[in-house]
């Protein structure tokens, strides 16, 4: 059975950092790719980061881009997610998902109706 844990979250004060964790098990860690996303309160999900598990190609939200970095430990089929300078309106619950590889190596997606597996989420709260 496929399976996505997150840890890491908590509450973070503005400017700090965080990092999630994402640990997959239960299918062929190489022939997905691994995507971030999270939900704020009365708000849609947001696609975040998005990485290959074979060849570290990355994709990142411009709402993120520079203050995130998506990374991932094939050994340990887990995906990490650093956060930093983090700001208030980061706040949701961040999850993680796999998408099946099917148009090779270099695309990535932050579309979540393309995602296969996806795991429960892990809070992150930035006081202001």
């Amino acid at each position: 059975e496929a399976q996505l844990v997150e840890s890491g979250g908590g509450l973070v004060q503005a400017e700090g950092s965080l990092r999630l964790s994402c640990a997959a098990s239960g299918f062929t860690f190489d022939d997905y790719d691994i995507g971030w996303f999270r939900q704020a309160p009365g708000k849609g999900r947001e696609g975040v980061a998005a990485i290959g598990t074979t060849d570290d190609n990355t994709y990142y939200a411009d709402s993120v881009k520079g203050r995130f970095t998506i990374s991932t430990e094939a050994t340990k089929n887990t995906v990490y997610l650093q956060m930093n300078n983090l700001k208030p309106e980061d706040t949701a619950i961040y999850t993680c998902a796999a998408v099946l590889r099917r148009y090779g190596l270099g695309y990535l997606t932050l579309r979540d109706f393309e995602y296969n597996y996806w795991g429960q989420g892990t809070q992150v709260t930035v006081s202001s």
